[in-house]
């Protein structure tokens, strides 16, 4: 089987090759589904094509609230099977990938009249914990009112009963998007981005044969063939079954969550909460790297799905959320340094609102043979590609095509290469040491081994391949360079927001290093004056997007 390096290089070679390839699967959809579907079938011997029509994890996920979480609060909804079946898969996401997937202990403080009172939070918990099948050592404790503000003195105190401590999974949902990706890369899929769907191609009979493609950065197009095509296209799922002949499916309702993050010295909270909202909602308040993001919102969506927007009422509303909950923060508008806003596609249910409707997922085929996941959770995200290519090899079975079995429960994420994730903490230091030699700090050595876990071993050698002139500090340099040759980032925005997160978390570096940034990309890609242009008016506008309300 090939091993594809998941570069630029690749890309144009995956290209330049879809005329004379047939591939058994073809996704649609470059976010946490689809690459995960792509990393199952691709293990299963399936020659696999992956195109997104922005960049992986451009939409929703790398918008969400960063957790990959079991949903407690559905036990509520009696979603009893989904909250077991996601519960049971943290655990395997943080075997696999402990470089993104950090355990934390969560603060559930119950207050009078609140959504969880001390008995249903106890209950819900001890049911939490058995199905989702929750390591002794992480199951909930119960805490009481002096504990839990022992624990978080900045919480309100009024009314205050008492509190729940359970574990959550911290994750950088792009990062892990691109991990899966890389990995499905280096297992033998293609996968390109910035590759548009235009239209489907079909047989005599109506059925499916293919797709036609254009290359966003060039305008060019093409024509890919595959046996089965899969829409996993989130938000935009909608859109994609609108270009099948036969139009069928399920009706989905976009709802907005929309996150704000502040300075951690304006709100420092020892650890994460989950507490409830003065209209009866639930919202996480989580620490990261210095800062606090709070959030989130959910509202109907009607608008621009491919960069949704945050408002002033959103923003409005968070503030009163953080105003209910710590009221001596003092938390206002200008305290807010960045936001982001993700839309869930949901699959609408009559009679309820954006937050009673199901998170599960389901899956339809319509009469072409277009297979279409839609709804689901970032949690889940591995076992839905599981039953998607379970479905897809029963139908090749039929038609005498051998399939294998899912091998994916077990296997390492590209970064995620150690034996037991405990190891993560020891490779860090080791690793930071290692990279401190080349001729960086020790911090910026544990930084590039905290995000990139053993692909850090990769970076430390990248010295060499270096030619192009740069005023970049190393560390930016090696993991740009990384970033490009090794991880796909085709523009600023790419680096900036889902390769480094930085966009979100860390708004003054990004306005420090973004010229040398655009000015080594520039090199690497040979752009005109005005394709350079364009990439920097794209960068300033997603600046915009995470620092302005409209």
């Amino acid at each position: 089987m090939k091993k594809n390096t998941y570069s630029y290089v690749e890309r144009n070679h995956i290209l330049e090759q879809l005329k004379q390839a047939h591939y058994d699967v073809i996704i649609i959809g470059g976010g946490i589904t689809g690459t995960g579907i792509a990393l199952d079938c691709t293990t299963r011997g399936l020659k696999t094509l992956l195109v997104e029509m922005q960049d992986f994890a451009a939409g929703t996920s790398s918008r969400s609230t960063k957790l990959v979480h079991g949903g407690l609060r559905y036990l509520k909804q009696f979603e009893v099977k989904m909250v077991a079946d996601v519960g049971k898969e943290r655990a395997i996401v943080y075997e696999n990938a402990p470089h993104v997937t950090h355990p934390e202990w969560m603060l559930l403080p119950f207050y009078e009249e609140g959504t969880f009172g001390k008995f249903s939070t106890s209950l819900g918990l001890k049911v939490y914990d058995i199905l989702a099948g929750v390591k002794r050592e992480e199951r909930r404790k119960m805490l009481s009112r002096a504990e839990v503000l022992r624990k978080e003195p900045l919480l309100n105190g009024e009314g205050l009963l008492g509190g729940g401590e359970y574990v959550e999974y911290r994750t950088d949902d792009a990062r892990l998007t691109i991990e899966v990706a890389k990995k499905a890369s280096e297992k033998g899929a293609d996968l390109l981005n910035y590759t548009k769907v235009n239209g489907f191609h079909y047989d005599a009979e109506g059925q499916l044969t293919g797709i036609a493609v254009q290359d966003v950065m060039t305008g060019q197009q093409y024509r890919a063939n595959g046996t089965m095509i899969i829409n996993a296209a989130g938000p935009w799922v909608e859109k994609v079954i609108a270009l099948d002949r036969h139009i069928e499916g399920k009706s989905l309702l976009h709802t907005k969550g929309v996150h704000i993050v502040i300075d951690r010295d304006k709100l420092p909270l020892r650890q994460p909460l989950y507490f409830d909202t003065p209209d009866g909602r639930m919202v996480f308040a989580i620490p990261r790297n210095g800062k606090t993001y709070v959030g989130t919102t959910d509202t109907v969506f009607e608008e621009d799905l491919t960069h949704p927007k945050t408002t002033l009422e959103d923003k409005k509303y968070l503030l009163r959320c953080i105003q209910s909950m710590f009221p001596e923060a003092y938390i206002g508008m200008s305290d807010i340094e960045s936001t982001w806003a993700g839309v869930r596609p949901l699959i609408r249910e009559e009679g309820k609102g954006p937050s009673e409707i199901s998170r599960k997922d389901e899956i339809w085929t319509s009469e072409t043979g277009l297979v279409t996941i839609a709804g689901g959770k970032l949690t889940g995200y591995r076992k839905m590609a599981e039953t998607v290519t379970d479905l897809i090899c029963a139908k090749f079975k039929k038609a005498g095509i051998s399939c294998g079995k899912s091998i994916t429960k077990g296997l390492r994420l590209s970064g995620g290469n150690f034996s037991d994730p405990k190891d993560y903490p020891r490779y860090i230091d080791m690793k930071a040491k290692e990279l401190a030699t080349l001729g960086m700090s020790i911090e910026d050595g544990a930084n590039i081994a905290a995000l990139y876990g053993t692909n850090a071993d990769t970076i430390m050698h990248l010295k060499k391949e270096i030619h192009e002139p740069s005023d970049l500090p190393l560390p930016i340099l090696l993991t740009l360079h990384y970033a490009i040759h090794y991880e796909m980032a085709m523009t600023p925005v790419d680096f900036f927001m889902r390769r480094t997160g930085a966009l979100f978390f860390d708004m003054n570096w990004v306005q420090t290093w973004k010229k040398p940034v655009m000015d080594y990309m520039a090199h690497v890609y040979n752009w005109t004056p005005e394709r350079k242009e364009e990439m920097a008016a794209d960068l300033e506008q997603r600046i915009a997007d995470a620092t302005e309300a409209v």
